[in-house]
């Protein structure tokens, strides 16, 4: 398993990262102790959670994800074996992290790590992630705007959320900082901030990229190559669609579609469409489509870390597998004529 620095930092992460959001959910805890074990032996040393988790968002669930990792790294003796990653909430009416709409200012954000530190058994956390902005803004696709004027507000200033960083890691409770669900503008805005005040430099962003939603590429991308800061692409398989097992309206039992029905935005005309010409593409080359999926993410020079994620042992050995293969010139090429012809049916 390949090995890459997170950033501009010295911390090595595979790059292959175990997404963890089904624990305490989807998953029990036993079964989170299995993906664990197996992603390790696997070589991928890299551990994606977040104080939000289990997936999807409720009270009583809260922090159940952390607890199973935490659980795990008591029992095996190996944190310091893994690089993990956490985040805390960004702006939010959700009042059941501190009892209150949930801020990135410096009082949410030290309660959160605390939070955090506890559940998973740890007194460091190697990447402590903003998981949304703390300023209002479309996401998670609820689609595409053209003016942010109906939508302004008074955020939490950056310098504000960036000075309380600075303390967690002056502290030794945090190695280092990232993003996530974040635009172009705020990862400017988080880096020339960081610049002019002397403050932490984030490493990272924590975005959805996969076939279906390649807007990363629409200016994130560039942040790579001139800043150093890469992409942790989360959703490879399009919350499973790239998969094909929702193909023609399937249902498979116990799927997230069908215990949740939480997936809409992969369910536009043009996202089927799309599907189905990168289906072929896959059955021509003879691979599952979830191995054309994953191999086309970690084909992407920008992306520093690929987050997998499972609910069975059989899920995450098709997608390390999937992770593992290289696809040829012709079928990138393949895979860019569709793009160019049905480019982003999903942001």
């Amino acid at each position: 398993m390949q090995r890459v620095k997170l950033g501009h930092t010295d911390i090595e992460v595979s790059r292959v990262c175990l997404g963890t959001m089904t624990f305490g959910e989807q998953n029990t805890q036993a079964e989170g102790f299995e993906q664990m074990d197996h992603a390790l032996a696997s070589g991928v040393n890299f551990f994606d959670t977040a104080e939000l988790y289990s997936i999807p968002p409720k009270p009583d669930t809260q922090g159940s994800t952390e607890t199973v990792i935490g659980n795990w790294f008591k029992e095996r003796g190996n944190r310091d074996q893994v690089v993990l990653a956490t985040k805390v909430v960004g702006r939010s009416p959700m009042n059941w992290f501190r009892g209150e709409a949930s801020r990135l200012h410096s009082r949410h954000i030290n309660e959160a790590v605390e939070g955090s530190l506890r559940r998973l058994q740890t007194d460091y956390i190697d990447l402590y992630q903003l998981h949304w902005p703390d300023r209002k803004m479309n996401g998670f696709g609820a689609g595409r705007v053209a003016s942010y004027d109906h939508i302004e507000d008074t955020p939490v200033p950056i310098d504000e959320t960036l000075r309380a960083l600075e303390d967690l890691i002056s502290s030794g409770k945090v190695r280092a900082i990232g993003l996530s669900n974040e635009t172009p503008w705020g990862l400017s805005e988080f880096l020339k901030i960081s610049e002019l005040a002397n403050l932490p430099r984030v490493v990272s962003v924590q975005n959805a990229y996969n076939l279906l939603n390649r807007n990363y590429e629409q200016g994130l991308s560039e942040f790579y190559y001139r800043n150093g800061v890469g992409c942790l692409a989360y959703s490879p398989l399009g919350q499973g669609y790239l998969t094909g097992k929702y193909r023609d309206g399937a249902l498979p039992e116990g799927s997230r579609k069908a215990l949740f029905d939480r997936l809409g935005r992969y369910e536009s005309e043009q996202s089927l469409a799309a599907m189905e010409r990168y289906f072929a593409i896959a059955e021509k080359a003879g691979i599952k489509p979830s191995v054309l999926a994953q191999a086309w993410v970690m084909s992407q020079p920008f992306v520093t870390s690929n987050i997998i994620g499972a609910t069975s042992m059989q899920q995450l050995r098709e997608a390390l597998e999937g992770c593992e293969y290289q696809l040829s010139d012709e079928l990138i090429a393949e895979i860019e004529q569709v793009h160019e012809q049905c480019p982003n049916p999903a942001p």
